[in-house]
């Protein structure tokens, strides 16, 4: 006795073969090539996304320490913290500020550091804001004096 599958031949056992089979190597090479030509084209614009809100980041905090010290200033004899003092006069009382006066803590959080890891500096008298300070974060590259430091007097330095 011969059974029903023994039976079945030409197009239709093709067809279930070709079924069982799955994709042929040109068709998985295509489908690869399609991939990467997606991925070169997207992966372009979102990959300088990251920088781009670090830096809005900073910006941001810059603009947070130049309201906080504008408040310092305004209960504190018409003065900034001095550069010794620096933004942790933001958190945490002065040694030798009138208790009185300082209505403190300024921000409502510990003095962070820049999106890239580092201290923002400051610097009171400011060498680019004499009668003020200069507020700033060395930017991507950590280093001071260059086009992509972020600043509290404008951009760059």
């Amino acid at each position: 006795m011969t059974h029903l599958a023994d039976r079945r031949s030409g197009p239709a056992l093709r067809r279930r073969a070709a079924a069982i089979e799955g994709f042929t190597l040109v068709e998985l090479l295509l489908v690869i090539i399609i991939i990467g030509t997606l991925a070169a084209i997207v992966v372009p614009r979102f990959v300088g996304r990251g920088e781009d809100a670090r830096v809005a980041a900073a910006q941001q905090q810059l603009t947070n320490f130049e309201t906080a010290l504008e408040q310092f200033m305004l209960y504190n004899q018409d003065r900034y913290p001095t550069s010794e003092q620096g933004l942790l006069a933001l958190r945490v009382q002065p040694e030798g500020l009138d208790a009185k006066r300082w209505r403190g803590p300024y921000l409502s959080k510990d003095v962070p550091l820049d999106p890239w890891g580092r201290p923002y500096g400051y610097e009171c008298p400011g060498s680019h804001n004499p009668k003020g300070f200069d507020c700033w974060s060395t930017g991507p590259d950590g280093i001071s004096g260059n086009e992509d430091d972020l600043t509290s007097w404008g951009s760059g330095s």
